[in-house]
């Protein structure tokens, strides 16, 4: 395969006038904004550890840990004494029902979050737990639970018995990131990660209504990588989401994470380098960049590589602290938007302490391709002051919102092409950690944003967990 290349014309400033004129909104549709309507609270004692600089209840890249379907939201956290919990509200109420699910977090380990996932084709609420670089735990509801919830009591004999594998399918040893995700035909498929960081690859499986089938995997982690300091023979590819979009393609952002920290100008910063894309038109089968051409096809020999080309959108050496599995979500045109985040280079060239210089001088960056193919990307004007991920939303105007760590929102229109980013929330009576858990579904079905998030603590002493609504545009 041919060494990676960057897009022609790749990513053009925001600032660019000719670059503004495709996809502006009409002139009567309403900006960004956000109305509090309440906030719930989960757990008054929820646990709390930090490791990985996160919490284990509140990574933002768990997909889902807080969702909406038929009139009812759904969410999943660890207690104080480590039990995995389901609960469940009718939408707009105030109270929560819980169901332990049979499993006790095993390692005080950020990454170990709760995943949780629909199958329509037979209305099964899935969970994926406990996983990073070795076995999961899987539990799944009886069929019809999620399309009846008023019917249906909201007790324990509602679940399965916990698994290790996928009724029988055993996938990985070393399995981590379960992400799942609705197929436009009903179905259920589950990506996660073989392997560790640094060597590991992308893989797919999927649920029919009665059978798991392993799909394989789709990304390389071998090929050769250089920078101007080094080089490195292995990585893995971080996936920024994986979703569907209206039409029924899947779209992916991803960085890579090389192995070998001879590619970075210090040892204290972290190999992530270059955002790219990819996309499927066949359900996860084959993969194509984003001149159309297959770069790779799932259980085949030809995986998606660091060494093909059109897959960078915005190229960056490993030498500003780039985030990985930041945020990303579709338009009603289907068209791709995404959240990165790094230290630019007017703060220097090379960062020396990721935490820190990431809590300092980190920016977010909005990056989107617009009607006329073009990819653009705006820095969103707000000071990080976390190491943390960033989440992205769009709501039925096609507005985009950032929500930061700690919960702050800020908010850019479409009409302005996406320059007009502003604070809308500032997040100070929150009082939360870090990252938060967004409910994508409950935005996309009812333009409402939900958000889970956890009260600061310290050392190992448990803290309240929250979910806080707010209405967007009408």
């Amino acid at each position: 395969m041919r060494r990676r290349t960057l897009l022609a014309g790749a990513i053009v400033s925001a600032m660019s006038t000719t670059a503004l004129t495709g996809g502006i909104a009409r002139a009567a549709d309403p900006g960004p904004s956000v109305t509090r309507t309440g906030t719930t609270t989960l757990d008054s004692q929820a646990v709390f550890f930090v490791s990985y600089d996160g919490l284990v209840n509140n990574n933002s890249f768990q997909k889902n840990g807080l969702l909406t379907y038929k009139g009812y939201q759904y969410a999943v956290w660890y207690t104080a004494d480590k039990n995995a919990v389901v609960g469940r509200r009718v939408l707009g109420g105030s109270t929560w029902s819980t169901v332990q699910v049979g499993h006790t977090l095993k390692t005080s380990d950020s990454h170990n979050v709760i995943s949780m996932g629909v199958s329509k084709v037979d209305g099964r609420l899935h969970l994926n737990m406990d996983s990073h670089s070795d076995g999961f735990t899987y539990v799944k509801s009886v069929a019809g639970l999620m399309d009846n919830p008023s019917g249906l009591s909201w007790t324990a004999t509602r679940f399965g018995a916990p698994q290790s594998t996928l009724d029988g399918l055993a996938l990985t040893s070393q399995f981590t990131y379960p992400q799942f995700v609705s197929t436009p035909d009903g179905k259920l498929q589950l990506s996660y990660r073989v392997g560790i960081s640094g060597n590991g690859r992308n893989a797919l499986a999927e649920y029919d209504g009665s059978t798991w089938t392993n799909l394989g995997e789709w990304s390389a982690s071998t090929g050769t990588y250089t920078s101007e300091h080094g080089s490195s023979t292995a990585r893995n590819m971080y996936l920024h989401g994986i979703d569907y979009d209206k039409n029924g393609r899947l779209h992916s952002f991803f960085t890579w994470r090389e192995q070998n920290g001879a590619v970075m100008c210090s040892s204290g910063g972290i190999t992530n380098h270059d955002t790219g894309y990819v996309y499927s038109d066949d359900r996860g089968r084959t993969w194509r960049n984003n001149a159309g051409t297959v770069v790779g096809t799932t259980g085949g020999s030809d995986k998606v590589a660091v060494t093909d080309s059109g897959l960078v959108i915005d190229a960056l050496n490993p030498d500003h602290s780039l985030m990985n599995q930041e945020s990303q979500s579709t338009d009603s045109s289907g068209l791709p938007h995404a959240i990165i985040s790094y230290v630019p280079g007017r703060f220097g060239q090379c960062t020396t302490n990721y935490v820190s210089d990431r809590t300092a001088n980190g920016r977010a960056f909005h990056v989107r391709k617009n009607s006329s193919g073009t990819w653009q990307k705006t820095e969103i004007p707000v000071v990080l002051g976390s190491s943390q991920r960033t989440k992205l939303i769009l709501d039925k105007y096609d507005n985009a919102y950032a929500i930061f760590p700690f919960g702050r929102i800020a908010g850019a229109s479409k009409a302005s092409g996406y320059t007009d980013w502003t604070v809308l929330f500032d997040g100070s009576d929150l009082n939360a950690f870090g990252e938060v858990v967004i409910d994508e579904m409950r935005v996309a079905q009812s333009n409402v944003l939900s958000f889970m998030y956890q009260e600061k603590s310290s050392g190992t002493t448990p803290s309240a967990l929250h979910v806080v609504d707010f209405a967007l545009p009408a």
